[in-house]
């Protein structure tokens, strides 16, 4: 899958990067409460407790979308904001991707209901040489639609999940960074209340050191369910 960004920095650039491995780090928060506050919040709509954590699902390429609007089947998934990570040319990137899951098919199966969903990721990237430094300052949210007003569906700091060393030294990689065409999902932080779905999916990842944040967006557009 051959995606195309517009790469800030001291100057801007466009990138265009081949991701062919594709990654989802699945229970990667740094504290061990905020792990199982996760946990809790999936067992509650029937998913299992992961055998180890963090856990590594291995998706599809094709699922990536820099589009703003995705198709999927009934009305139980829904958006997780996330950081991501993608080697490419022997550098690392950092952009801003959502993990787009089916609740209802992932209470019989995490892997499954993480390979039914397009990923949407955005067109912005940066340099992780350019921010990790202060990567623990970054935060990411998002936000969704509901009675008819936009509400904030999830806010945190990147303090509160792995940092990408720790990541990709899990995932098996010996070098410091990814191998280039690797895509890595850097996991999620906790909802505000409950998951839910929701007609329009809004995110950001902020640096407020060097004031600036990437935004993406999408829409849902529900299929019907047929027997």
């Amino acid at each position: 899958m051959q995606l195309e960004f517009v790469v800030e920095g001291e100057a801007k650039e466009v990138l265009k990067a081949e991701i062919s491995e594709l990654v989802v780090a699945g229970w990667a928060g740094r504290d061990k409460a905020t792990v199982e506050h996760h946990i809790s919040e999936l067992a509650a709509l029937g998913v299992s407790r992961p055998s180890r954590v963090p856990l590594y699902y291995r998706v599809a390429e094709n699922n990536l979308t820099q589009g703003d609007r995705i198709q999927v089947l009934g009305g139980a998934s829904s958006g997780e904001v996330e950081c991501f990570l993608f080697a490419a040319a022997d550098q690392l990137y950092v952009t801003l991707a959502s993990d787009h899951t089916d609740r209802e098919l992932e209470a019989h199966g995490v892997a499954q209901s993480k390979q039914v969903c397009p990923k949407p990721i955005a067109r912005t990237a940066w340099r992780y040489n350019d921010i990790a430094d202060h990567w623990d300052e970054l935060y990411i949210r998002s936000w969704i639609q509901e009675e008819g007003g936009r509400t904030l569906y999830q806010e945190g700091q990147l303090a509160t999940l792995l940092r990408p060393d720790d990541l990709i030294a899990g995932y098996g990689s010996n070098s410091p960074g990814l191998s280039d065409g690797t895509g890595l999902f850097c996991g999620t932080v906790g909802v505000i209340g409950r998951i839910r779905p929701s007609s329009v999916f809004e995110m950001e990842l902020c640096d407020p050191r060097i004031r600036r944040s990437i935004l993406h967006s999408y829409s849902i557009q529900t299929l019907p369910l047929v027997a």
